[in-house]
């Protein structure tokens, strides 16, 4: 079967590989049909992050099943599904405790769409055919009337960006948030659709781009563009997207007595200064990590059967299976790549 690999020298071509087969009973096989590039793999591709080895391409999908194992009751051949990007059993203590990208019954870090040094041996879903493990607990519907190429985050950004803001609102209801983009674009623009569904009384939306800064302001934020030195007023929720440290710094310290900062993007610098103590007095919450993708996705696809977001309007170029090379070596704000269908 064809696999979309970036290779080591950041070439982005199809390779030919062996095509996965049945090997629990738990397992399905599964077709992807609409595959979002992840905020991640644009640094990957853009050489902004080590890739190490071929890297098989496509963790955000949706998917058709086409074979299940013996033990798998909850889909069927046919079925349109959400596949989350972490594997996990859905059983073990972390998984019912709701750390299902830390599984128990998996190697650390087992992902879809990463080198095998980094994620586990599992494929990319820009390919033809996709193994799921433990697919009852895996895979989700896709509800009746949701287009695939619009749920197509489903897996791994929109839950990222659902966790940045929902658990914090439920807190402190009404709240007002702060978001700064630009280095997970995606995941900051959503996060501002999440918290005006959620019911923010203020979404605040920092970035330099002027299409982003234009897109989160239709998407209802008050925008203002670039980061002064110092905050000049404070929020109970802050998102940091930045992928910088001043951008980091700046989340930190707009961030109010006792709020809640999450800081979604990846900084490379071997070391990140923090104002401490000034998070110290403040009393201010920070969380670094890896969003828990399966068991945000029901909350998630609830506001879009709401019709409370639009994951849509976030996705800046739609392209065909063909061209998915050529389109992923092209930064975007948000990818999607759909399958032809008969």
């Amino acid at each position: 079967m064809r696999q979309l690999v970036l290779t080591a020298s950041r070439e982005v071509r199809w390779a030919e590989m062996p095509a996965p087969e049945l090997r629990d009973p738990g397992d399905a096989l599964v077709r992807p049909i609409a595959v979002a590039l992840c905020d991640l793999d644009q640094l990957f591709v853009s050489g902004q992050m080590p890739a190490g080895g071929p890297v098989p391409l496509g963790h955000e999908f949706v998917a058709e099943v086409l074979r299940i194992g013996p033990a798998v009751s909850s889909v069927r051949p046919g079925d349109r599904v959400i596949v989350p990007f972490q594997i996990s059993c859905g059983q073990c203590p972390r998984c019912q405790a709701g750390s299902t990208g830390n599984c128990q019954q998996v190697p650390p870090r087992s992902m879809f769409g990463f080198a095998a040094a980094v994620g586990g041996d599992w494929g990319g879903a820009l390919c033809d055919l996709v193994r799921v493990p433990f697919a009852d607990h895996m895979l989700v519907h896709v509800p009746d009337g949701i287009e695939p190429a619009a749920i197509a985050s489903a897996g791994d950004n929109l839950p990222d960006a659902w966790r940045t803001v929902a658990p914090q609102l439920q807190q402190v209801p009404g709240a007002e948030v702060l978001v700064i983009g630009g280095g997970t674009p995606s995941i900051a623009l959503y996060a501002v659709q999440i918290a005006r569904a959620l019911g923010a009384s203020r979404v605040v939306y920092r970035d330099a781009d002027p299409h982003r800064l234009e897109l989160a302001e239709t998407l209802g934020a008050e925008v203002v563009g670039g980061l002064p030195p110092r905050p000049s007023e404070t929020f109970p929720v802050t998102v940091d997207c930045s992928r910088s440290r001043e951008g980091l710094a700046f989340a930190l310290r707009s961030t109010s007595l006792d709020g809640h900062c999450t800081h979604t993007g990846i900084l490379l610098e071997p070391e990140t200064p923090l104002p401490l103590f000034e998070m110290y007095t403040a009393g201010v919450h920070l969380h670094v990590g890896r969003a828990m993708a399966r068991p945000a996705i029901p909350h998630v696809l609830d506001l879009i059967k709401a019709g409370q977001i639009a994951p849509e309007l976030v996705t800046s170029r739609v392209a065909p299976w063909e061209a998915a090379a050529e389109a992923v070596a092209s930064p975007e704000t948000k990818l999607v790549i759909v399958r032809q269908q008969p």
